[in-house]
């Protein structure tokens, strides 16, 4: 199978550990959040909030903006390139139903980067390759309580992906800083979190415990 060289940006930017929001209506409050995140050495942040409605999306996106901006940290927003051009963020993340890799690239331009997820499906993630995706995200690897329905990826099939594209893998989906190891060894670039991360006791020291992890491997 041929494999699929990433764009350099993409190959920079996405590693480590990759803290998706909390869905926080608090704008002061996820803005407290995700600077101890970042503080304790998350690489990327992935704006997600299902509760917010569109007025409160736009102003807690430009306030992460400009906070990511100021850690240099990686800026992306879940499912709406629309809202990612909007803020200038660094790219998007699409799921299943968020539209193709190529109506976001034309409302993102050629450097933003576009992550997609695949679940437990290789297939899905050549394809995504295929189409410009910059990286690919799969799992659950473990049973997650925000996603609990959410389609099992195995370690096995994540170590064959990687050996099969050259695009940075995210995994996610109940990972925590005893299992994270794991899947860094199998190929991971970087680790999606949310429950283990923001239900922390101390998100800073919490955000530490997942960026040691990439120190051992």
């Amino acid at each position: 199978m041929q494999r699929v060289a990433p764009r350099r940006i993409a190959n920079q930017v996405i590693n480590g550990l990759y803290a998706i929001t909390p869905d926080e209506l608090n704008t002061a409050e996820l803005m407290r959040k995700v600077q101890l995140a970042l503080q304790g050495g998350a690489r990327v942040v992935q704006y997600r909030n299902k509760l917010a409605d569109p007025e409160l999306k736009l102003q807690q996106a430009l306030a992460l903006r400009q906070l990511l901006n100021e850690f240099d940290a990686t800026f992306l927003v879940n499912d709406d390139a629309q809202l990612a051009a909007q803020v200038d963020a660094d790219g998007v993340h699409l799921g299943i139903d968020d539209g193709g890799v190529a109506t976001a690239r034309t409302l993102l331009g050629k450097t933003k980067i576009i992550g997609v997820s695949c679940y437990n499906l290789a297939s899905l993630a050549h394809e995504a390759a295929q189409q410009g995706a910059d990286y690919v995200a799969f799992g659950a690897f473990y049973s997650s309580s925000v996603k609990p329905d959410a389609a099992k990826a195995s370690i096995a099939m994540l170590q064959t992906a990687r050996s099969e594209l050259k695009l940075p893998i995210v995994a996610i989906g109940g990972i925590t800083g005893q299992n994270g190891a794991a899947l860094i060894e199998a190929g991971a670039d970087a680790l999606a979190v949310i429950s283990a991360l923001w239900n922390a006791a101390n998100v800073k020291t919490g955000a530490q415990e997942f960026s040691t992890l990439f120190s051992r491997t």
